[in-house]
Protein backbone atom coordinates (compact mmCIF):
# COMPACT_ATOMS: atom_id res chain seq x y z
CA UNK A 1 0.00 0.00 0.00
CA UNK A 2 1.17 3.52 -0.66
CA UNK A 3 2.07 5.91 2.14
CA UNK A 4 -0.84 6.95 4.37
CA UNK A 5 -1.56 10.49 5.56
CA UNK A 6 -3.60 11.55 8.60
CA UNK A 7 -6.80 13.29 7.57
CA UNK A 8 -9.11 13.21 10.60
CA UNK A 9 -9.25 12.32 14.29
CA UNK A 10 -12.40 11.51 16.24
CA UNK A 11 -12.68 10.94 19.99
CA UNK A 12 -15.72 9.17 21.37
CA UNK A 13 -16.79 7.26 24.48
CA UNK A 14 -17.02 3.51 24.70
CA UNK A 15 -20.66 2.96 25.60
CA UNK A 16 -21.95 0.27 27.97
CA UNK A 17 -24.14 -1.06 25.14
CA UNK A 18 -21.07 -1.54 22.91
CA UNK A 19 -20.06 -4.59 24.95
CA UNK A 20 -21.19 -8.14 24.31
CA UNK A 21 -21.81 -11.08 26.64
CA UNK A 22 -18.04 -11.64 26.91
CA UNK A 23 -17.62 -8.21 28.55
CA UNK A 24 -15.70 -6.52 25.75
CA UNK A 25 -16.65 -4.34 22.80
CA UNK A 26 -18.34 -6.48 20.16
CA UNK A 27 -16.43 -6.88 16.89
CA UNK A 28 -19.21 -5.27 14.85
CA UNK A 29 -18.93 -2.11 16.96
CA UNK A 30 -15.34 -1.55 15.82
CA UNK A 31 -16.75 -1.20 12.30
CA UNK A 32 -19.29 1.31 13.61
CA UNK A 33 -16.53 3.34 15.27
CA UNK A 34 -14.64 3.46 11.96
CA UNK A 35 -17.82 4.29 10.06
CA UNK A 36 -18.65 7.19 12.40
CA UNK A 37 -15.14 8.62 12.00
CA UNK A 38 -15.31 8.26 8.21
CA UNK A 39 -18.76 9.89 8.01
CA UNK A 40 -17.70 12.84 10.18
CA UNK A 41 -14.62 13.26 7.98
CA UNK A 42 -16.79 13.19 4.82
CA UNK A 43 -19.02 15.90 6.31
CA UNK A 44 -15.95 18.03 7.16
CA UNK A 45 -14.81 17.64 3.55
CA UNK A 46 -18.19 18.86 2.32
CA UNK A 47 -18.84 15.44 0.82
CA UNK A 48 -21.49 13.74 2.94
CA UNK A 49 -22.80 10.30 2.04
CA UNK A 50 -26.32 11.46 1.17
CA UNK A 51 -28.57 9.61 -1.28
CA UNK A 52 -30.42 12.89 -1.98
CA UNK A 53 -27.27 14.18 -3.69
CA UNK A 54 -26.38 13.30 -7.27
CA UNK A 55 -22.97 11.80 -6.47
CA UNK A 56 -21.06 10.76 -3.39
CA UNK A 57 -19.04 8.13 -1.60
CA UNK A 58 -19.82 4.45 -1.18
CA UNK A 59 -17.74 1.80 0.52
CA UNK A 60 -16.98 -1.22 -1.64
CA UNK A 61 -15.06 -3.15 1.00
CA UNK A 62 -14.12 -2.78 4.64
CA UNK A 63 -11.75 -4.67 6.89
CA UNK A 64 -10.62 -4.74 10.50
CA UNK A 65 -7.86 -6.46 12.46
CA UNK A 66 -8.78 -6.80 16.14
CA UNK A 67 -5.54 -6.39 18.07
CA UNK A 68 -6.68 -5.60 21.64
CA UNK A 69 -9.97 -5.88 23.48
CA UNK A 70 -11.75 -2.68 24.37
CA UNK A 71 -13.89 -2.47 27.50
CA UNK A 72 -16.26 0.02 29.09
CA UNK A 73 -15.66 2.58 30.55
CA UNK A 74 -13.24 4.66 28.54
CA UNK A 75 -12.78 6.83 25.51
CA UNK A 76 -11.30 5.96 22.14
CA UNK A 77 -9.65 7.88 19.36
CA UNK A 78 -10.16 6.85 15.75
CA UNK A 79 -7.66 8.25 13.27
CA UNK A 80 -8.50 8.24 9.58
CA UNK A 81 -5.73 8.28 7.00
CA UNK A 82 -5.97 8.36 3.23
CA UNK A 83 -3.80 6.64 0.67
CA UNK A 84 -3.91 5.43 -2.93
CA UNK A 85 -5.96 8.25 -4.44
CA UNK A 86 -7.12 7.09 -7.84
CA UNK A 87 -9.36 8.57 -10.51
CA UNK A 88 -12.64 7.38 -8.95
CA UNK A 89 -11.56 5.96 -5.58
CA UNK A 90 -9.24 6.19 -2.60
CA UNK A 91 -8.32 4.03 0.36
CA UNK A 92 -8.91 4.89 3.98
CA UNK A 93 -6.78 3.39 6.74
CA UNK A 94 -7.99 3.70 10.32
CA UNK A 95 -6.58 3.03 13.77
CA UNK A 96 -8.49 2.77 17.04
CA UNK A 97 -6.80 3.45 20.39
CA UNK A 98 -7.96 4.05 23.95
CA UNK A 99 -7.17 7.63 24.89
CA UNK A 100 -5.64 6.49 28.18
CA UNK A 101 -3.15 4.22 26.30
CA UNK A 102 -2.48 6.14 23.08
CA UNK A 103 0.61 4.09 22.18
CA UNK A 104 -1.42 0.86 22.03
CA UNK A 105 -3.41 0.23 18.86
CA UNK A 106 -6.58 -1.72 19.64
CA UNK A 107 -7.60 -2.22 16.01
CA UNK A 108 -6.61 -1.31 12.48
CA UNK A 109 -8.87 -1.28 9.50
CA UNK A 110 -10.06 0.67 6.56
CA UNK A 111 -12.20 0.80 3.49
CA UNK A 112 -12.04 1.48 -0.21
CA UNK A 113 -14.18 4.50 -1.05
CA UNK A 114 -15.55 4.86 -4.57
CA UNK A 115 -17.25 8.01 -5.86
CA UNK A 116 -20.47 7.10 -7.62
CA UNK A 117 -23.45 8.57 -9.40
CA UNK A 118 -26.19 7.36 -7.04
CA UNK A 119 -28.94 7.17 -9.68
CA UNK A 120 -26.87 5.44 -12.36
CA UNK A 121 -25.01 3.29 -9.79
CA UNK A 122 -21.77 3.86 -11.69
CA UNK A 123 -18.42 5.17 -10.54
CA UNK A 124 -17.53 8.72 -11.52
CA UNK A 125 -14.40 10.83 -11.28
CA UNK A 126 -13.76 12.25 -7.79
CA UNK A 127 -14.83 15.93 -7.95
CA UNK A 128 -11.99 18.39 -8.45
CA UNK A 129 -12.70 20.28 -5.21
CA UNK A 130 -12.46 17.04 -3.20
CA UNK A 131 -9.40 15.77 -5.05
CA UNK A 132 -7.67 19.11 -4.42
CA UNK A 133 -8.32 18.83 -0.67
CA UNK A 134 -7.09 15.24 -0.56
CA UNK A 135 -3.96 15.97 -2.60
CA UNK A 136 -3.24 19.22 -0.72
CA UNK A 137 -3.38 17.31 2.54
CA UNK A 138 -1.06 14.65 1.14
CA UNK A 139 1.43 17.35 0.19
CA UNK A 140 1.02 19.33 3.44
CA UNK A 141 -0.58 17.34 6.27
CA UNK A 142 -0.98 20.50 8.38
CA UNK A 143 -3.46 21.74 5.77
CA UNK A 144 -1.72 25.11 5.49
Amino acid sequence: MSEKHLMHTLRMPIRWGDMDAMGHVNNTVYFRYMEQARIEWFVELGAPADADLECGPVIINAHCAFLRQLRFPGDIEVTTHVSAIGRTSFETVQEIRRTDTPDVIAATGGAKVVWIDYKREKSVVIPDHLRERLVLHLQDPSGT
